[in-house]
């Protein structure tokens, strides 16, 4: 997709050892930098100010989420000192977007929003919950048959989601007075979501789930309803229906396997409900790539 100093830009580099070759000197415009590292290093200069930024390779992989702030015109120079292979996410929304998002009453609960954008090189980084990791992924790995503006809307979809949770995540770090009871309760139903992303292969019961977050079974269900528009099991019905499509795509398993993955006894059943869920066949989402 075209990048312009308007446009909200998502896109990803994988399997190289920096997101450019070029090490020079070059001017960037104001705007807001969201990345994540997923493995490797980045390091960087900006107005003199240096940034390193470590994920990590193999068993020891950290993942990072990395959030600044360009409020101004500057310089920006990578430096380039490491082999290891980098797979980085990276979002830049130009600061003429963002003032159009900022234009809004100036409420308690966005406070450390609006101070985070009005310094300059102002950033914070965090560990990403599952949920931001499986968005990363999407981005790196599209669904092969989108292509053209749908592949930059399926893009854009991703980043945003990204973008929220991160303002979120810095925002509960940051917030000097107690947060509201609602942003309390988003803050469980993210710890739910994410603790659903990461045990997708047991026997999720909602007292478990609630049990983890430290909620009823009742509120979880609730809550999690208001914030996400979907109920706690749909979400985990879509999320293995998920999986498996993401299996289908990039691992050319077999039908069977990606029914298994997806918790469905029975192939017929699996196929209706991924049907229903994505326009396609499962073998026609397992043929779109070539081997």
């Amino acid at each position: 997709m075209l990048y312009t100093p308007e446009e909200l830009f998502v896109g990803s580099v994988e399997n190289v050892p920096n997101c450019t070759p070029y090490t020079g000197e070059q001017t960037i415009w104001p705007k807001f930098m969201l990345m994540i590292v997923l493995e490797g290093q980045q390091q960087f200069v900006i107005d003199d100010v240096p940034f390193r930024l470590e994920a990590g390779t193999g068993k020891r992989r950290m993942p990072l989420v990395f959030m600044l702030n360009v409020a101004q015109h500057s310089t920006l120079r990578f430096i380039t000192n490491s082999g290891a292979p980098l797979r980085k996410v990276m979002i830049a929304a130009p600061r003429p977007w963002l003032s159009r998002l900022m234009e809004t009453e100036d409420r308690v609960p966005t406070k450390p929003l609006h101070d985070f954008f009005a310094r300059h090189l102002a950033h914070f980084s965090f560990e990403p919950g599952q949920h931001i990791l499986q968005l990363a992924e999407k981005i790196v790995h599209p669904p092969p048959l989108l292509e053209g503006e749908l592949g930059s809307l399926y893009l854009r979809a991703q980043g945003l989601d990204i973008m929220w949770q991160s303002c979120l995540a810095m925002m509960a770090e940051e917030m000097e007075s107690p947060p509201a009871p609602s942003f309390l309760s988003l803050r469980a139903c993210e710890r739910a979501r994410d603790y659903i992303l990461g045990n997708l292969g047991k026997d999720l019961t909602i007292d478990l789930i609630a049990s983890e977050v430290g909620a009823s079974p009742s509120t979880v269900q609730r809550r999690f309803k208001e914030h996400f528009g979907v109920t706690v099991f749909d979400f985990v019905r879509e999320q293995r229906l998920e999986t498996a499509r993401a299996a289908l795509a990039n691992e050319r398993v077999p039908v069977g396997t990606a029914a298994y993955l997806a918790g469905y006894n029975h192939v017929s059943s699996f196929s209706t409900a991924f049907r229903k869920a994505y326009g396609l066949t499962p073998k026609q989402v397992r043929n779109s790539r070539q081997p």
